[in-house]
């Protein structure tokens, strides 16, 4: 349960911040792969010999097993964050993301919470 570590010592503002700034950086990934996609086939063919243009056409291929992989991070991050903020907030006084980790469950990937304002207690799904 690392998420459930970095909650703790940083707190759930900053993990959230974190992992949508990692999400967005594979977005950037994704997007300077398929610049390199873009670029390698551009070059092919361009009357040079073969094999340069199978080079081209491997580095092409690269940047799109890149890029997926990529796409795939992104989204999977940037979902794992939405999902733990749509459970942040304490559904007594409707305070987000001002609670304390009271218990975690590393089996059940869950944590229990304590909201700092009213003292309200739920759990929230990792």
């Amino acid at each position: 349960m690392k998420a459930v570590q970095v909650i703790r010592k940083l707190g759930f503002r900053k993990w959230y911040e974190r992992e949508l700034l990692q999400s967005h950086l594979h977005l950037v990934l994704l997007l300077l792969s398929s610049l390199g996609i873009v670029g390698a086939i551009e070059v092919v063919g361009q009357h040079q010999d073969p094999a340069s243009d199978l080079t081209m056409l491997l580095c092409a291929a690269v940047s799109g097993l890149v890029g997926i992989r990529s796409l795939r991070r992104y989204l999977f991050l940037l979902n794992h964050a939405e999902f733990v903020a749509d459970q942040a907030v304490c559904r007594q006084c409707n305070t987000y993301a001002r609670w304390d980790v009271t218990e975690e469950e590393p089996a059940a990937a869950k944590m229990a919470v304590c909201c700092r304002q009213c003292g309200n207690r739920w759990r929230i799904a990792l």
